[in-house]
């Protein structure tokens, strides 16, 4: 079946059957031969069927759905297939768009009525991930991709988050996310939303979603774990932030950045989610995770080296600050006082009453544990220096 032949007599029974129990049995050992031996998707490309699975999107068929889209999937990878001609001449955008609008109707508020299936949601899998690498590879195509975003923030915030929480449907859903645009280039169509990400009625709801599945998941797994789980997730925040409305962003920093109450020990020593992801931003064993939440806090902190430092301290700051050729604010290693009345947050301090913070640590100076008792001898002094040393290096 890993021939040219074999693949011609799968795909003929897939397409051409007068029975869609023979095309459903025969479209299911094709996709396996699809998944298992590279070489069969050019000669599938080649023998002209690819339109065809496209075509078979249409039949608002669960499964139908499943298999043609998981086809399609593959031969994204190490083929000569062309999608423009399926987009342009077969509305492949507007079948995705209606599938995935399809799935949102099992997520209503109550999450009691028409529960998706198990093959439902694999269905909406593969769907999910021939969205996200069709918009990885046809960026020309993202203004008709981008219409499915509404239908996906629907589910996201709508679906059951089972433990541990990244896991498919979940993953998939924020993966699509990434490429689409998240604001509209023109005018929307009347029945939509100007802006999906930040709906009128609830700004923050989707914004708050992600947050949640991110702060259970640095509580769940391990910095490898999340290295390849979450880096996706932490990207999307960046994107949503960057593109947030005013009354949005405040919100973020708020609940992404340490707060005033923290400052009474170092910062990155409590269990918040702003500490879990200091700790991250500093991890040494998840180089993709640590640069994302590293330009993440940079980015909450209005990518401003002198708030960046004062937000999270230089001690967490320094690394990325020196990766990226960034100047280190010389309050830095001065340390400084912080300023009386109101202020954005990032710029002053107020929230803690003018009251001396370390910038190496944020902790508030006069909370820090007396260090005169007992002076550190010559080789104590040494091996925290090369500590230091070893940390920076990092």
């Amino acid at each position: 079946m890993q021939d040219t032949q074999g693949v011609k007599v799968l795909a003929r029974h897939s397409f051409e059957s007068n029975s869609m129990v023979t095309s459903r049995e025969a479209s299911k050992c094709l996709a396996n031969v699809l998944l298992l031996e590279g070489a069969t998707r050019q000669m599938f490309v080649d023998l002209g069927y690819p339109v065809k699975a496209a075509q078979r999107l249409k039949n608002d068929n669960k499964e139908d759905e499943l298999l043609n889209s998981r086809i399609l999937f593959l031969t994204t990878y190490n083929t000569t297939l062309d999608f423009d001609d399926i987009f342009i001449d077969h509305q492949l955008a507007e079948i995705i768009h209606q599938n995935i609008a399809r799935h949102s109707k099992h997520y209503s508020k109550s999450g009691r009525k028409n529960l998706p299936s198990a093959t439902d949601v694999q269905a909406l899998s593969e769907t999910l991930k021939l969205l996200f690498n069709l918009s990885q590879y046809y960026p020309q195509h993202l203004k008709d991709l981008a219409k499915c975003a509404p239908d996906i923030l629907k589910i996201l915030c709508r679906i059951h988050l089972a433990t541990p929480v990244l896991q498919p449907p979940v993953t998939y859903l924020v993966n699509a996310l990434l490429n689409l645009s998240i604001v509209y280039d023109d005018k929307p169509p009347k029945d939509s939303d100007p802006n999906p990400y930040f709906p009128k009625p609830d700004q923050f709801c989707n914004v708050d979603r992600l947050i949640s599945i991110l702060d259970n998941a640095v509580r769940t797994y391990t910095e490898e774990q999340l290295e390849t789980l979450a880096t996706p997730l932490v990207t999307l925040l960046r994107k949503l932030y960057e593109f947030a409305p005013s009354g949005v962003r405040p919100h973020m920093q708020t609940v992404l950045l340490p707060s005033n109450s923290e400052r009474s020990q170092p910062l990155g020593q409590s269990n918040t989610l702003a500490s879990r992801l200091l700790r991250l931003s500093n991890s040494p064993v998840a180089p993709s995770l640590r640069e994302s939440v590293a330009s993440l806090l940079f980015e909450l902190s209005d990518k401003d080296a002198t708030s960046f430092v004062r937000n999270v301290g230089y001690g967490f700051a320094a690394g990325f600050l020196m990766t990226h050729d960034l100047p280190v604010p010389a309050s830095a290693t001065e340390g400084w006082s912080t300023a009386q009345g109101n202020g954005d947050l990032g710029e002053k301090l107020t929230s803690v009453d003018g009251k001396e913070i370390n910038p190496v640590t944020g902790q508030i100076r006069e909370m820090e544990p007396d260090a005169s008792g007992q002076e550190m001898t010559e080789e104590e002094k040494e091996r925290e220096a090369e500590r230091l040393f070893v940390l920076f290096e990092r």
